[in-house]
């Protein structure tokens, strides 16, 4: 039972976090098909927030931003997972870009360019592109899934034998070195991508501003650059 002033704080909560919700599901939606409708995602959200406000317990020792984020996370993920929202096709086109990316490197010695890639797959590179657009949200597992205060998290769920939990390999300091090394070897624009995308949280949009392009032009090239980063991490 909650009393008066108890039911009045998740309101409270609720309302001034609500903002947030909507922030994470743009965030999220850059990264997602078109197909995927931005007003089921913020209310998955504001389930995961309700669902925040109401086990929230300040004597954990951590602010609820951080508890509320994890949870909205969580909820939008599992909405996106059980919709089956990216296509089998699409799915085995993606393997291909990551297995010409990484057949490229290796006989090049370099990073392959976007017109090398799209020869090698057959097709334009403006057919390139609309692959890689549709491509958005092929990545959807966060760091966050795999562990925290969260006692029902996804691999919990999901990855009960933790000889498979895939945190067991990120702990592991060659996985760490092999990723960095990854990540330095992409091209100038596309390190950059990721750097103002993944630490300084950048959405597309600011992200399009501070490198002269348009969103969409971001879209493909942080698709690109996850390609190449799956290509190279195949071993792992």
């Amino acid at each position: 039972m909650y009393t008066a002033s108890g039911t009045l704080d998740i309101e409270q909560r609720i309302a001034e976090y609500a903002p947030l919700v909507r922030r994470m599901a743009h965030h999220l939606a850059a990264k997602l098909p078109a197909s995927v409708e931005i007003d089921d995602i913020i209310q998955a959200g504001m389930i995961g927030l309700m669902d925040a406000a109401a086990r929230f317990e300040e004597s954990h020792g951590f602010q609820f931003e951080t508890f509320a984020s994890q949870r909205i996370r969580g909820a939008m993920l599992d909405e996106l997972r059980q919709n089956d929202w990216l296509p089998r096709s699409l799915r085995k086109t993606l393997r291909r870009i990551e297995t010409s990316i990484a057949k490229l490197e290796q006989r090049l010695g370099r990073a392959p360019g976007e017109r090398e890639i799209a020869a090698d797959l057959g097709v334009s590179l403006p057919e390139y592109h609309a692959l890689l657009q549709d491509a958005r949200g092929y990545q959807l597992l966060h760091l966050e899934d795999f562990t925290g205060d969260d006692e029902d998290a996804f691999l919990d769920r999901h990855c009960p034998d933790e000889r498979e939990n895939p945190f067991e390999r990120v702990k592991d300091a060659r996985f760490r070195a092999s990723l960095a090394a990854a990540i330095d070897q992409l091209p100038p624009r596309e390190k950059l991508l990721l750097g103002l995308y993944y630490e300084q949280e950048l959405n597309f949009k600011e992200i399009a501003a501070v490198l002269e392009v348009s969103e969409s032009r971001v879209c493909q090239l942080h698709g690109q650059a996850v390609a190449r980063l799956r290509g190279r991490m195949t071993e792992w």
